[in-house]
């Protein structure tokens, strides 16, 4: 009878290296949940005024919420579109740097207000955030290739804003915002069609991509949209154009936007929508394939 105890083999769990962010797991998961509830900070609060006078607006909660999931702190982020700061807010708050393209001047002078207004002193990368005035597409190219850690954004629509419609009216002009992203030429919602509006953005989200570091993620936040009696699912046909660019398509995350208005459009004649949510599209820059 062997009576020699045997040692016993005492198993150490691993410790995962997160190598994306600075999450616990729990905090992961509810991140990963495909449907997400627009965050704001009320129509009336002190610092959603200068957010509100841009057209489209971008919650920096929002945006926060992608770079903190996306990034780790001291993370370099791009958005080629910034429009009035949400992007360059939010960096500051999650403690990362950010590059912001803007071609509107007078965005860029909001910006400018909001970064010096919203942004409390004690932050660490209160000074780390910049915005670049003109047009991206030139910006983008004298950037070298894999610059950035992350990048977001919510690039401008088709000429659609120029529309004058219940919410414009009620919205906007009888609150004297503005209610289009301006007349420059070079902004990708003033093409003609919409065919040539894809191509003016997608010209634009090539830069960036090259810029993206590889294996890192881009995040763009669009609305399909309705013009004249047509229904443009602009998110997937603009999801199916990045792909080229060496980006896959890893998923795309509901906003729903609860707090939105709602008008009468339609009535009594036929069913036209009120379209409440936005698509996040996520994707990740990835080795190209090689076909031999």
């Amino acid at each position: 009878m062997n009576t020699e105890t045997e040692p016993v083999q005492v198993v150490v769990p691993r410790k995962l290296n997160n190598i994306l962010n600075d999450l616990s797991a729990k905090d992961w998961i509810k991140e990963t949940v495909s449907v997400f509830v627009q965050k704001g900070l009320g129509a009336n609060h002190k610092e959603a005024q200068i957010e509100k006078q841009h057209p489209a607006p971008y919650s920096f909660q929002d945006v926060a919420r992608l770079i903190n999931f996306f990034t780790k702190q001291g993370a370099l982020v791009l958005d080629p579109f910034v429009g009035v700061g949400s992007t360059l807010k939010a960096c500051a708050v999650t403690s990362r740097k950010g590059i912001g393209i803007e071609l509107n001047e007078r965005f860029v002078e909001l910006c400018k207000r909001r970064l010096d207004e919203e942004i409390q002193g004690n932050l660490m990368y209160e000074l780390d955030q910049q915005i670049i005035p003109g047009d991206a597409l030139e910006i983008l190219k004298s950037f070298p290739d894999e610059k950035f850690d992350f990048v977001v954004t919510s690039p401008p629509y088709w000429n659609i804003l120029k529309k004058i419609d219940h919410k414009a009216t009620q919205e906007r002009l009888e609150k004297n915002l503005a209610t289009d992203y301006g007349n420059d030429g070079r902004d990708p919602s003033s093409a003609e069609s919409y065919e040539g509006f894809l191509k003016s953005l997608c010209s634009i989200f090539c830069e960036a991509a090259r810029t993206l570091k590889r294996n890192k993620y881009m995040c763009v936040v669009v609305s399909d949209f309705r013009h004249k009696n047509d229904y443009f699912m602009f998110h997937a046909d603009l999801a199916t154009r990045l792909t080229a660019y060496d980006l896959k398509l890893k998923g795309i995350t509901i906003l729903y936007q609860r707090h939105k208005r709602i008008f009468p459009y339609g009535y009594p004649y036929s069913y036209v929508p009120n379209i409440h949510h936005q698509y996040i599209l996520i994707l990740q820059k990835v080795t190209p394939q090689i076909i031999l």
